[in-house]
């Protein structure tokens, strides 16, 4: 009973800072998914990477510092800080390898025996943390004015993806999705998830008016689909180290990677979509 009370607590806490942070303005907005994207990459960069030496830190602050770059040149580029979009983005796109390849001179004095690898997972936070996160600023921001709901939107249909699957799945979930990765996720729980992104997709219709209701439907499908996929996709990464959490920051929920694997995931396509409707 204290566990679960401990889950719903920290589940409530959670939402409301969320929701503060979205709807405060784009300023708090901003500052949320940037320090949402440094979590992030912190509990990534800490499963992947050793933390026998005193250059493994070296290694994180480079990390974190590389995928936080996406984020920084989207946020500035929506934001219209910069007369000349596409010479803003040319500088940017010339400078960004030049960051990149900081980190083979770093493994150059390092002497670890394995330095591609090091390098391979500071570039790998970028992809798989940093650029999704870079893409919010797409969502939420068009020609410099701020919308919020969007990008509340998709968190409310990942929320309900993810409480659908799990209530129905452990009361009636019977075949296993993926037993390889993670032998708890079933088909049911999967439908089930299915069907409660569906409604909130309906329900969101009724409530924001940015979009149709065929486009709040076709993103429940990409919710479904793809956040479904980033969850498996962050099991995988955890089963590959062993561990049972990325953290331990939200008490029953485990770390900030495990909330927001499969939002993630499910962000270059749906920000895909979202740039080609608009």
């Amino acid at each position: 009973m204290s566990s679960l009370l401990q889950r719903a607590t920290t589940g409530f806490l959670f939402v409301l800072v969320i929701v503060l942070g979205i709807y405060g303005g784009a300023i708090t907005s901003i500052l949320l998914f940037a320090i949402i994207d440094w979590l992030c990459l912190r509990e990534f960069l800490g499963l992947v990477l050793s933390r026998n030496h005193r250059r493994d830190i070296v290694r994180r602050v480079l990390g974190i510092g590389f995928g936080l770059l996406p984020y920084l040149f989207a946020t500035v580029l929506q934001l219209n800080l910069v007369p000349n979009r596409e010479s803003f983005i040319a500088i940017a796109a010339i400078l960004f390898f030049p960051f990149v390849f900081i980190s083979f001179i770093y493994e150059l004095y390092t002497k670890s025996d394995r330095p591609f690898s090091n390098v391979a997972f500071i570039v790998l936070a970028m992809v798989y943390i940093g650029v999704p996160f870079g893409l919010v600023p797409f969502i939420a921001f068009v020609d410099g004015e701020y919308f919020p709901n969007l990008i509340f939107a998709l968190l409310v249909m990942n929320w309900m993806n993810d409480s659908g699957a799990y209530l129905v799945g452990s009361r009636i979930g019977r075949t296993p999705l993926f037993p390889s990765i993670s032998p708890k996720k079933t088909w049911e729980g999967s439908l089930g998830g299915m069907a409660a992104t569906l409604l909130a997709s309906l329900l969101i219709c009724q409530v924001f008016t940015e979009l149709r209701l065929i486009d709040w439907i076709v993103l429940s499908v990409i919710v479904v689909v793809f956040g479904s996929l980033g969850d498996l996709v962050e099991s995988m990464l955890k089963r590959s180290v062993k561990i049972k959490d990325s953290g331990s920051l939200l008490p029953g929920h485990g770390g900030m990677l495990d909330r927001f694997d499969a939002f993630i995931f499910l962000l270059p396509f749906a920000t895909a979509y979202l740039l080609l409707i608009r």
